[in-house]
């Protein structure tokens, strides 16, 4: 194994893209797997946790690492791309040793690990050689001082610590999309998620719930007190809180909604009462809303939101008064591309497409994927029997109902080489 370097450290190895011998990337680093055994002998490093294409985990042994240097990581492309399992042997760096309580007798430090170096020892192995530990601080904002030491100098890396947080993981987490969070989480172990889910904060955790598989986000959610759960229900879409309450047992689902703010419980048992597979069913109740004295520069200013996800800011939805859902009569609906070819100062209402056709909420799933792709859309809305609109459905809410409920799961498509991880 040629390398470019020989001490490296976890945390700044992950999210490092990985190269097959032609310089074309196959996925990322997403962690580090170790036989931690002692707390004397350096643990060898087995490998690396890879994200490839469709969110998928897979195993990636030292063996088929051929380079390592500050920004990249070079394989010799023969992987295997089954799902990574981990073993009851083996220890994720980041996912499990991150925020563990250690001590260094020599200097009497207690504090918290918030990194580890592995190294490439003579006889071409990767060892977990220096632990980076951070003492806590003196206060709120102060950071305690930091400390690097060898392996063999800490104490309380082999042994469980209950009390084990989550705040130097959820740092990690904090700088990934929510569907690459969501991921990360949906492989660590369970002691881990759970103590992940509890400190996260609530928006945070919303956004990562909702690229979770559902019987993920039924078992995380259940691990929380339900004024919290509650909090993190309303901070989700209304669709994705639906989706996920229609899982619950029928006893926590109602006690959760009547823990909710009035109107986001309304929303969401307005949408749950319709079938699943329909467009009723799929729609958010929250597009971009606007009256008929709307300017294009309002318009803009709502759909420029970042917050705003990309789909719902392809179209705005001009409607009379009262415009929340569900509305007065819908009068149309306005593309973001024309919208930027207008004045904007002019009114919105003269650039709405007044001859695209409304879903009604009883269609199928099938119905609105031939009306999306019909007429080239990314939302259509939803209108009930007096043209007032009900919501919109989105592509990528069409996605997630389409798609098998294991897509997450779903093999790339790539034929498995090289040495197995199972």
């Amino acid at each position: 194994m040629s390398t470019a370097a020989t001490r490296v450290y976890a945390a700044r190895l992950v999210g490092l893209p990985i190269f097959d011998p032609q310089g074309d990337q196959v996925g990322k680093v997403r962690d580090i797997v170790a036989a931690v055994r002692s707390e004397v002998n350096q643990p060898r490093v087995l490998g690396l946790v890879a994200e490839v294409f469709g969110r998928r985990r897979i195993f990636v042994p030292m063996t088929r690492v051929t380079t390592i240097d500050s920004g990249q990581v070079y394989t010799t492309g023969l992987l295997n791309m089954r799902r990574f399992e981990q073993r009851p042997t083996e220890t994720l760096v980041i996912g499990q040793m991150l925020d563990k309580t250690v001590s260094i007798p020599t200097s009497g430090v207690t504090g918290t690990v918030f990194d580890v170096a592995l190294e490439q020892a003579r006889t071409r192995d990767w060892l977990l050689s220096r632990v980076a530990v951070q003492e806590p601080g003196s206060t709120f904002r102060r950071r305690g001082q930091t400390h690097v030491v060898a392996w063999s100098e800490v104490t309380g890396l082999t042994t469980p610590d209950q009390s084990q947080g989550a705040t130097l993981l959820i740092a990690q987490l904090a700088e990934m999309k929510p569907a690459d969070a969501a991921s990360t989480i949906h492989d660590l172990p369970q002691e881990r998620r759970s103590a992940v889910v509890e400190a996260m904060d609530l928006e945070r955790l919303a956004d990562v719930l909702e690229e979770l598989p559902p019987e993920d986000q039924v078992e995380l959610l259940g691990h929380l007190d339900p004024e919290r759960a509650a909090d993190v229900l309303e901070e989700m879409s209304a669709d994705d809180a639906a989706d996920l309450i229609a899982d619950l047992p029928p006893d926590r689902a109602a006690a959760l909604l009547e823990l909710m703010e009035s109107e986001e419980a309304e929303d969401v048992r307005r949408l749950m009462s319709y079938p699943e597979e329909t467009a009723g069913g799929m729609m958010t109740p929250e597009p971009v809303i606007l009256g008929p004295d709307a300017t294009v520069a309002d318009a803009l200013a709502h759909v420029r939101n970042p917050d705003l996800p990309v789909s719902l800011g392809a179209m705005v939805y001009v409607c009379r008064q009262p415009l929340e859902t569900p509305t007065g009569r819908l009068l149309g609906c306005a593309h973001i591309q024309r919208l930027l070819r207008e004045p904007p100062s002019s009114l919105a209402a003269a650039a709405i497409d007044a001859e695209l056709d409304a879903l009604r909420p009883e269609a199928s799933i099938v119905q609105v994927a031939a009306h999306l792709a019909t007429y080239n859309l990314v939302a259509a809305p939803v209108v009930d029997d007096q043209g007032r609109l009900l919501g919109a459905v989105t592509v990528d809410d069409l996605l997630d109902h389409m798609l098998p409920e294991n897509w997450r799961d779903l093999a790339t498509g790539a034929q498995p080489t090289g040495t197995s991880h199972g």
